[in-house]
Parts: structure tokens; sequence; C-alpha cells
């Protein structure tokens, strides 16, 4: 027999009963909760560190285990390090950087993302944060303001 709910958008109900037991999973073993801390004691303050470290870091911005970090060339005018839409020399180095030493980085435009998974450990995200400090060392001299 064939049952006519089967396409992608049409919450076929395998696909929503594997959703559903994955929420559960999540509230029982208190991920949610847990993502939400290492945002705020964790992700949060570590990013606020390297900012104060590196002034390509122009702006950051998030909660939990979802934040965004805009790279620019100078904080007073929020000159990007890369064009909206395209690339550069030095979010391609940035990137590279990163994946040298084994973080793999998701960069759009002039933007990294620091999404990590929402078990990850706090060592795990101190070892992230070392090579992302390495990285924004490496593209210093991209920094054009005062």
């Amino acid at each position: 027999r064939v049952f006519p709910g089967g396409l992608t958008y049409m919450g076929h109900p395998l696909a929503c009963a594997a959703a559903v037991a994955a929420i559960d999973l999540m509230e029982e073993e208190g991920i949610i909760e847990y993502a939400a801390e290492i945002g705020e004691k964790i992700i949060g303050p570590a990013l606020h560190d390297l900012a104060a470290k590196h002034k390509v870091i122009g702006d950051i911005r998030g909660t939990g285990v979802f934040w965004g970090v805009d790279l620019v060339s100078d904080r007073a005018t929020r000159e990007p390090l890369a064009p909206y839409g395209g690339s550069s020399p030095a979010m391609n180095e940035f990137a590279g950087a990163c994946k040298k030493d084994g973080l793999w980085p998701f960069v759009h435009f002039n933007r990294t993302h620091v999404v990590p998974p929402c078990t990850i450990s706090e060592k795990e995200l101190k070892e992230g944060f070392v090579i992302m400090d390495k990285a924004l060392s490496a593209i210093g001299k991209h920094y054009t303001g005062a």
C-alpha cells in the first residue's frame, strides 16, 4: 500500500516521530539547558576575551551555542574584511589557519559562526578557542584602523 505523505515537506509520520523522539531526548538529558549554560559561561566570555585581544573582531552576538562574529578591517567604521556577497584573502586566510589546526570554521562573507554541537565539552571549546585565537593573530595584519 502506498502512503501518500512521503514528500520532503509534507510532515512524513516517520520523520515527525524521529523529530519528536529527538526533542524528548534533548529534554530528558538537559541538553537545551546545557547549551544555554555553556553559551553564557564559556562561549560568550571567551569570544569577548578574543575581541579584547584582536581588533579585527568588530561585533559579537549570540546565545547558547549559536554565535556570530563579524571580522572588520576597522572597528570605528565597521569596514568588513570581506564584501557582502563575497570573500577576501583575509577571510580565506582565517579559514585556512583554523583548518590547518583542526577547527573547521563556518565563514560567511566577513562573519564566522561559532556554532558547536549542543553537547560539546568545555575542554573541546577551549581547544577551539585556542585555534581561533591563533587564526585571528594570523589575520591581524589586515586590520587598517587605529
